[in-house]
């Protein structure tokens, strides 16, 4: 079986560091808009796990997709944002 290595550079790391992407990458499904409704706000996950009071680790998953924060965590960070809850879920529309 050919394996194809895929790598994307990050414009937040280090110049010359490249992530692998992998096929579970770029087939998960996206669920929220935490890290567009972020960048919108011109805040960080840094900042935003910091307001939370939660590991950067699991806001960066949340910002990922590879986890989601439950209904409870989605109110409490549109909270923090000052945003509809609705803005930090993918429309099915």
């Amino acid at each position: 079986m050919f394996h194809c290595k895929l790598f994307i550079k990050f414009a937040h790391e280090t110049p010359n560091v490249r992530r692998r992407v992998t096929k579970s990458d770029m087939d998960r499904q996206h669920y929220n808009r935490l890290k567009i409704v972020l960048a919108e706000k011109e805040k960080t996950g840094t900042w935003l796990s910091e307001q939370m009071g939660r590991n950067i680790g699991t806001v960066s998953r949340w910002m990922t997709n590879k986890v989601q924060p439950s209904v409870e965590q989605l109110y409490d960070i549109a909270k923090h944002l000052d945003v509809d809850v609705r803005e930090l879920l993918v429309s099915t529309k």
